[in-house]
């Protein structure tokens, strides 16, 4: 065919350039076009007028229409000494319709056609089809479908357009039915199999499907395997796929010559050691008379390169030199370092802030202008920004300066997210029901980074009104001060705890301490006047109280916490921890002399590159300072809900009214929850939702005196939180694992709206 089309523009060219004699050319005339401009022709032919043309002119014209693709016939005739030039221009691609894709997303299979030309709009060539086949096949065959099947139909529009519909029939994907190792004599088959992911069986006892990445994949696992074992000539000779005759299964032969296993005789450091030996000694995993592994050798050279980076030696080179010994099988390691020159930072450069001030991107920065480049600062410097909560996203590039080799400019882009809200919503909470709220909040008022919040929550336990302030930067050494005034009326009765009620009005003057990059203290003081209403059944507890110290009662209390914070982020962290010790102390003359003391670990552990594990501890002791007064109950601890031990009602667990069995709660609270954090199903980044698999324990005691293990709740699940607009909202499906008699439990809790 392609022959046959070579032969016809041949002779097309021949026919037309014979029929001319040499001429000076007065004037051009188009003819045939439909769609394509006359401007667009003119561009591309090659003959103007007032030249003069002969046959080769005309053969070259020709020639390069039709070099143009737009045209699937051309035609050059003389009238007198006018030129006139016949088309026929291919049909323009109309509509491209794909149907029966399942495997490869729509957005892979338009990228393919875009990669051969087949995209609407353009000039349709049946050439491309042969192209779009070959594509087509190739991406099926790298996921393994074989039996791929590809039919093009096409249909002709007026005004010469066309649409093309391509069906796609996938078939089934081939099946790994056996992978077979060649030459093992180090290893086992089982223990070099178990190195191949493709040979593995799935829970269900299913098969792999053949996919030629991951085929690649495993090899270079098997390879690394033996590398880290010490066979430093290791090497796959070969590897043979083939497939059944029903083209649904794959049976892989990988050849393998192991080698010989080499130990490490001698360790080294050479080259520029501008840091002190020792520190970089101590880097080193890799030790003398050990196996040889690839692995350590790697995560040696990285740990200096990092070292380096961090004191300013941002391009530094580590390399690793083998001396090999055949006849011992040792080898001796040595680890070149070159430094490089030491990189100064000559400017930061901030955009994208179109509403924070710049101060307070540059407050939080820890790398500084005229200071040596230290990626660990640079690292630091952009977690910061991402923990403001000002920004949806934060990045950060490095740029050389042209003719000064040890200088270079850090550029922070930053875009910008609303950090303002009005909302008014209704939610529903296990520890609270059904919850109106209305809040206005700015975490960046006018851009200086300053927080100004009014609340007004309204629930069937809970009515509260309160302003707030924070300064995060009261003194530019980054002392914060935060001020609140708050009005708050709980009804205990609405919370399952008993039937009594409290009014509480306070205000609050606190100052935020920053002693090290994790680490910062909060003191203040606090003044808070109290109410309790009794009902007709209330606890006796309570009556006992009001009777000893009366209804009322005004407290000026001292507070002040502790803590180390390294979480890289504040929700939905994957790694590093959160620790704080908090106390609240009723200064003496006050109505009431007591003391609350508050301890929370809370830690995440990566396991992998989408697991995480999460440990969480939460302790709290209240008491008295002496008998002259008693410790306030509406100061009680208090265990179960959706955010303490999960799958027991809100505030349930711990010690209870004999009479009308409410709970009490307790001076004493221990609570720890573990959560396995699972690859997110919606999406590879956390984005706003997360599943974990969890075990809850805890309860309250009335004092240390009465804690016992029996007394301890235990609860297992699947947790889900989705962060909404209107706050977080958390699915548990819980399993009870120690239920007792009087227990009030439940497998699935739900609430939308409570805070995260």
């Amino acid at each position: 065919m392609r022959y046959f089309f070579i032969v016809f523009v041949f002779v097309a060219l021949m026919r037309s350039a014979l029929a001319f004699e040499p001429f000076e050319v007065k004037d051009i005339k188009l003819e045939g076009l439909q769609r394509i401009s006359i401007g667009t022709v003119f561009n591309y032919l090659p003959i103007k007028p007032g030249d003069k043309i002969d046959k080769n002119a005309v053969k070259n014209a020709i020639r390069v229409l039709y070099k143009t693709g737009f045209f699937k016939d051309v035609q050059i005739e003389r009238e007198s000494n006018v030129l006139v030039v016949f088309v026929a221009e291919r049909p323009a691609i109309n509509n491209i319709e794909i149907e029966g894709y399942d495997t490869i997303p729509k957005e892979q299979l338009d990228d393919a056609l875009k990669q051969i030309g087949l995209v609407k709009g353009r000039v349709f060539n049946r050439s491309i089809l042969e192209g779009l086949q070959q594509e087509l096949q190739r991406q099926y065959y790298s996921l393994g479908k074989y039996n791929i099947k590809i039919d093009v139909q096409q249909a002709q529009l007026e005004r010469n357009r066309v649409d093309i519909t391509i069906k796609l029939s996938e078939g089934e994907s081939a099946e790994i039915y056996a992978v077979n190792i060649i030459g093992n004599k180090k290893f086992s088959d089982e223990t070099l199999i178990k190195k191949i992911s493709l040979a593995e069986l799935s829970l269900f006892g299913s098969r792999n499907n053949y996919q030629k990445q991951q085929l690649a994949a495993d090899l270079e696992k098997l390879k690394s395997f033996y590398l880290d074992s010490g066979y430093l000539n290791f090497n796959i000779e070969s590897t043979q796929v083939s497939l059944g005759p029903e083209k649904e299964s794959v049976y892989v032969s990988i050849n393998i010559k192991e080698g010989e296993r080499y130990t490490v005789r001698e360790v080294k450091l050479a080259g520029d050691l501008i840091l002190p030996k020792q520190k970089l000694v101590d880097l080193l995993s890799v030790k003398e008379g050990e196996v040889f592994s690839r692995r350590k050798v790697i995560d040696s050279t990285k740990s200096i390169s990092d070292l380096l980076a961090e004191n300013g030696y941002a391009f530094a080179n580590v390399n690793m030199v083998p001396d090999v010994d055949k006849d011992s099988r040792t080898l001796a390691l040595t680890f070149f370092v070159d430094p490089g020159r030491r990189i100064y930072v000559k400017r930061v450069n901030v955009s994208g802030n179109t509403k924070t001030q710049d101060k307070v991107i540059r407050r939080e920065l820890r790398q500084l202008e005229s200071d040596w480049l230290s990626t660990k600062s640079v690292s630091r410097s952009k977690t910061r920004l991402d923990r403001l909560g000002f920004f949806s996203n934060v990045n950060v590039q490095t740029q050389r300066i042209p003719g000064v080799p040890d200088q270079v400019n850090l550029n922070y882009q930053v875009d910008e997210k609303p950090t303002g809200s009005l909302q008014a919503g209704v939610g529903y909470s296990d520890t609270q029901g059904a919850v109106v709220n209305l809040s206005v909040t700015q975490d960046n008022f006018v851009g200086t980074g300053q927080r100004v919040g009014i609340n007004l929550d309204n629930s069937s336990v809970t009515k509260q009104y309160r302003f707030s302030f924070t300064n995060p930067y009261y003194t530019e050494d980054g002392v914060s001060r935060s001020i609140s005034v708050s009005y708050r009326q709980v009804d205990a009765e609405e919370a399952d705890i008993s039937n009594y009620s409290t009014d509480s009005y306070g205000a609050s003057l606190s100052y935020g301490v920053p002693l090290s990059e994790y680490t910062n203290y909060n003191w203040g003081i606090k003044y808070d006047s109290t109410e309790i209403t009794t009902g007709i059944s209330t606890s006796q507890n309570i009556i006992d109280f009001i009777t000893a110290n009366g209804a009322v009662n005004d407290t000026v209390q001292l507070v002040g916490s502790w803590a180390y914070d390294s979480r890289n982020r504040r929700i939905f962290a994957t790694d590093g921890s959160l620790t704080r010790i908090g106390a609240e102390i009723a200064v003496p003359g006050s109505d009431l002399e007591y003391y609350k003391v508050d301890f929370r670990h809370l830690s995440y552990f990566p396991i992998g590159k989408s697991v995480t594990l999460g440990a969480n501890l939460n302790l709290g002791y209240g008491d008295a300072f002496s008998t002259v007064t008693d410790y306030p109950p509406y100061k009680n601890y208090f265990a179960g809900g959706s955010s303490s031990v999960r799958g027991y009602d809100a505030n349930s667990i711990g010690p209870k009214d004999i009479t009308t069995n409410d709970p009490l709660g307790g001076r004493v609270k221990i609570v720890g929850n573990l959560d396995l954090i699972l690859p997110n199903p919606f999406t590879e980044e956390s984005g706003s939702t997360r599943v974990s698999l969890f075990l809850d324990a805890g309860s309250v005691f009335e004092d240390a005196d009465s804690i016992d293990s029996s007394g301890f709740r235990y609860s297992s699940g699947l947790a889900f939180i989705w962060i909404t607009p209107v706050g977080a909202m958390r699915f548990n499906f819980t399993n009870i694992i120690n239920e007792k008699e009087g227990d009030s439990t439940r497998s699935f809790q739900f609430s939308l709206g409570s805070p995260f």
